[in-house]
C-alpha cells in the first residue's frame, strides 16, 4: 500500500521521534529521506525516458548499503550521460517529474564545473509539500560506470516515518567502487583522500572484497585513467594520520591506529597488485 503524504508538521515531529527512539542522529536521518527522494525522482525520469540511467557514487553509495556503519557525507555524487555541458539541464529535467509530496529546484548560478573531474557541482533546494525540506550540494559525473548494482537500501527509520521509498537503487558497482577508490587514495593528486583508504576497510569488513572482480576493475580504472601504475605498496601521508585514526574510531574499526591501517591497507593493495601487475 503506497503512503499517503502527511502534513509537514506531523513529518517533522515524526523524524524527530523516530530519530530519538533509533538512536540516530536526526540531521542524518534527514538526509537520508533526501537522498532517497532523490533517487525517486531520477527512477521516475529513468521510467519518463528522460534519463537512460544513473548511478549513486561516492559516500551516499556506501550509506545506502550500509547505513550508520558508513561514515555519513552530506553531499551526493552521481554517474549520469551525457557530456558535462548539457548534464545540469537533464538533471534539471528530471527534477520537475517530483516523487511522492517532494519537489526540487535548482538554485540559480550555484552550479560550478570541476574541470579535472569532469563534473558539474549544482545545489538543489528539496521541499515536501511546498515547504522548505533541505538543500542538497550535487556533483553531476561522467555514467561511465562499468558495472551497476541495485541496492535495497539499509537505512533504518524509513518505514516509520510512513514515506514512500524507493527501492532498489542504483550504485556504481561495488568492485568498481573500491577499484575508483583505490585509484584516488594513491594518485599523485591524492591530498584530502584519506577517508578512502578507510571506506575500503569497512567494505572489506561489512561485505568482504571479491578480490578477482576488484582486480579486474582495477586494471580497468587505473588503465583508463593513466595518471600512475597500480601502487603494490602503499606509505600513508603523515599529514592523513589524525584525522584517520579519529575516523576509525567513529566507524569502530578494529585496528584504530594510523600504523596498523596502513599496514592492513597495505595488505589489500599487495593482494590485488598480484592479479593487476601480472
Amino acid at each position: 500500500m503506497t503512503p499517503k503524504p502527511q502534513p509537514v508538521e506531523r513529518l517533522e515531529k515524526r523524524l524527530a521521534r523516530v530519530a530519538r527512539e533509533r538512536g540516530l542522529d536526526q540531521e542524518r536521518l534527514r538526509r537520508w529521506v533526501s537522498f532517497l527522494a532523490l533517487c525517486g525522482v531520477l527512477e521516475r525520469a529513468v521510467e519518463e525516458r528522460i534519463l537512460g540511467s544513473y548511478f549513486l557514487k561516492g559516500g551516499v553509495a556506501l550509506e545506502l548499503r550500509f547505513a550508520e556503519e558508513a561514515r555519513a557525507t552530506k553531499d551526493l555524487d552521481l554517474g549520469l550521460e551525457g557530456p558535462r555541458g548539457s548534464r545540469a539541464d537533464l538533471f534539471r529535467r528530471a527534477l520537475e517529474l517530483g516523487f511522492d509530496a517532494f519537489t526540487f529546484r535548482l538554485k540559480p548560478q550555484q552550479s560550478r564545473v570541476l574541470e579535472q573531474a569532469d563534473t558539474v557541482r549544482v545545489s538543489v533546494a528539496i521541499a515536501y509539500r511546498t515547504r522548505a525540506w533541505q538543500t542538497i550540494e550535487i556533483d553531476l559525473g561522467p555514467a561511465g560506470a562499468h558495472t551497476v548494482d541495485f541496492v535495497e537500501p539499509r537505512v533504518e527509520g524509513l518505514a516509520e516515518l510512513g514515506l514512500l521509498v524507493p527501492s532498489p537503487v542504483r550504485c556504481l558497482g561495488l568492485a568498481e567502487q573500491v577499484a575508483q577508490k583505490m585509484h584516488a587514495c594513491t594518485s599523485p593528486r591524492s591530498a584530502g583522500r584519506s577517508r578512502d583508504v578507510l571506506d575500503i576497510l569497512l567494505v572489506e569488513m561489512l561485505e568482504g572484497l571479491d578480490y578477482v572482480r576488484v582486480s579486474e576493475a582495477a586494471a580497468r580504472v587505473f588503465a583508463a585513467r593513466g595518471t600512475h601504475q597500480f601502487p603494490s605498496e602503499f606509505a600513508m601521508p603523515a599529514e592523513w594520520r589524525p584525522e584517520v585514526e579519529a575516523l576509525a574510531a567513529q566507524l569502530g574499526l578494529p585496528d584504530r591506529r594510523a600504523a596498523l591501517i596502513e599496514e592492513r591497507f597495505g595488505a589489500i593493495l599487495r593482494r590485488i597488485a598480484k592479479a593487476v601487475l601480472r
